[in-house]
């Protein structure tokens, strides 16, 4: 690569490079306010036109921050003109996040703009930094720029329509397109999709980066819980919730980082195929997770502010459904990476299901059962990675 643009851009293949770096650490800062402004969100509307819409805002932000991640796996972020790229995409995401609670409503059409445009300016900005140094990378920044273009045309069609119905379906045409994308390695016709065009990531860096968004997520989860006990630490029940909530957080921090980090980063180093495990471990096999803490903190907020309350379905499905989704994601992430199958998490998730169903439990009462449930996860899979080891010992 003499390029000097390429050269100088591109990140270098040693060890040290693939560690992530302080400019991109300061870049998911952003979305931290994203998921606040998220959970905020939900926590004033619950129902289910809403948690549809929340559904789509999860996928939109999932998807922005994953691609713009392997973006900056690729390329050096010490350097000053990548840095400053991001520094404005960071900008952006900000005025992103202040859009979002309103944007299947008075400024839909400014999230709309805000988002296609990172999500073009990225692609573009893949393609000129690979364009003449590095021909199947910009081949495929190129097929990407095509499928951006026409998932915009969506965006901003919904963007510009005052009927939520037309702009829900047509934000999910859109988020759907760029969901697909992937799968069918972005084939354009008369380009195609070539299996020799694949991007070259590193799996180090994108398994330290998704960890470091799961901390993100789990510190907004203890930002939000802390803010809401602050208005309701009125009696000592509320206070013994509080320690379940918080408690329910630093278990599933043992429960993704305990083992399945671990196992998932050195998954991703070692394959051969480093794109289609990275989109398996890291793109689709993440979502859940970050969905379950999101939801989980929704669910702290309701066991706070109204603990005696008997629990409707709508509380239920947030207090139960935030650590079912996190479980399911780490079953995925665990099967894929290490292909043992975690019979903890199959049976917590079967436990937290059932009691989706049983009426009129008090707030408090499900909160510290869904605490009690992933406690015990935790302590099995513990156990039995234990036994395990000493077995294989």
């Amino acid at each position: 690569m003499t390029d000097s643009r390429g050269s100088g851009w591109i990140r270098p293949d040693d060890d040290e490079s693939q560690k992530a770096t302080f400019p991109e650490l300061f870049f998911d800062l952003v979305f931290v306010f994203a998921l606040i402004q998220l959970s905020y969100t939900l926590t004033e509307d619950f129902g289910a036109t809403a948690l549809y819409e929340a559904a789509i805002l999860i996928l939109a932000l999932w998807w922005l921050w994953v691609h713009i991640t392997w973006l900056t796996n690729l390329l050096n972020t010490d350097k000053g003109p990548v840095r400053m790229f991001l520094f404005g995409l960071m900008f952006a995401g900000v005025l992103l996040a202040i859009a979002l609670p309103k944007a299947f409503e008075s400024q839909g059409i400014i999230f709309a703009s805000i988002y296609t445009v990172m999500q073009l300016s990225r692609s573009l900005f893949g393609l000129y930094v690979f364009h003449g140094v590095d021909h199947g990378n910009s081949k495929t920044f190129g097929r990407i720029t095509v499928w951006l273009v026409v998932s915009s045309f969506f965006w901003i069609a919904g963007g510009l329509t005052d009927s939520l119905t037309y702009r829900l379906t047509l934000w999910t045409v859109a988020i759907a397109i760029e969901y697909i994308g992937p799968l069918v390695r972005y084939y354009v016709p008369g380009i195609g999709a070539h299996d020799d065009e694949q991007i070259l990531l590193s799996g180090e860096h994108l398994a330290e980066r998704c960890a470091l968004f799961v901390i993100i997520c789990l510190g907004e989860t203890i930002l939000t819980t802390g803010k809401t006990a602050t208005e309701y630490m009125n009696s000592g029940l509320t206070f013994v919730v509080f320690c379940a909530a918080f408690l329910s957080t630093v278990i599933m921090w043992w429960i993704y980082f305990h083992h399945g980090q671990e196992q998932a980063s050195e998954k991703a180093e070692e394959t051969a195929e480093p794109e289609k495990i990275v989109q398996n471990l890291f793109n689709y096999g993440h979502l859940p997770i970050v969905a379950g803490i999101i939801l989980t903190a929704v669910g702290e907020d309701f066991s706070l502010s109204n603990s005696h309350d008997p629990a409707t379905l709508r509380e239920s499905l947030a207090i139960m459904g935030g650590p079912i989704l996190f479980l399911l994601g780490n079953i995925g992430v665990k099967v894929a990476s290490s292909h043992v199958r975690p019979v903890s998490h199959f049976v917590g998730v079967g436990v937290l299901v059932a009691l989706l169903f049983v009426p009129d439990v008090p707030l408090y009462g499900l909160q510290i059962a869904s605490a009690a449930i992933l406690l015990l996860v935790a302590i099995w899979e513990y156990v039995a990675l234990r036994k395990n080891a000493e077995t294989m010992g």
